[in-house]
């Protein structure tokens, strides 16, 4: 039985770092977790290239001992090292996400039309950063900044800074107001208006 748990933990801290970068991605992106699965088989391929970083690493600092003494590597060490590549990758890899950079980079040279982000919806309000107006029930228009969006059409709320109702008769002025939240629901479609450099441009 010590034997049985001795592999169980030493299996564990091989497969956790993978499962530490596969976490930190889907934690700070708005992609869906995938099954559990899927998951796991995600988390042993960044296993694989965690253990590979960190077994260069080794290599790399066990050369560097032959000058200078930094230390000694052992279990410890190592599992701190593939902790630590883990948490880097992770997040080196969700910044990336977010900023479209990969996908960017092979929309470039015409390797695939797709962007990182989980929906068009995120892609479009990501890419232009722009006032917008919400057509609402009932012909209500609510013009403002988008601070935070949803991730999904139907799924979730608008946070709407800098707020002002339009209507025919006029624009209503909310001055006072920090925001209005508005369920996506509710939400008939989405204006966004064009840079004012742009328009100047055109006129």
């Amino acid at each position: 039985m010590p034997e049985l748990s001795k592999e169980v933990i030493s299996l564990l801290n091989f497969l956790l770092p993978g499962f530490l970068t596969a976490w930190v991605i889907y934690g700070l992106t708005n992609h869906e977790k995938p099954n559990q699965f899927e998951r796991t088989i995600q988390a042993l391929i960044f296993t694989v290239s965690i253990q590979a970083i960190v077994w260069l690493l080794e290599k790399a600092l066990l050369w560097v001992g032959e000058f200078y003494i930094l230390g000694y590597w052992d279990n410890s060490v190592e599992l701190l090292a593939s902790y630590t590549i883990a948490l880097i990758i992770g997040l080196l890899i969700a910044k990336s996400i977010q900023n479209d950079f990969i996908y960017s980079f092979l929309r470039g040279i015409k390797v695939t039309g797709k962007s990182s982000h989980p929906s068009e919806w995120c892609d479009v309000f990501s890419k232009y950063p722009r006032f917008v107006v919400l057509h609402l029930e009932g012909e209500r228009r609510l013009f403002g900044w988008p601070e935070v969006w949803p991730s999904k059409p139907n799924d979730g709320n608008f946070f709407i800074t800098y707020p002002s109702w339009q209507a025919e008769d006029g624009i209503t002025e909310l001055p006072n107001t920090e925001g209005i939240l508005i369920n996506s629901k509710d939400v008939k479609w989405v204006e966004i208006f064009k840079e004012k450099e742009k328009e100047d441009e055109q006129e």
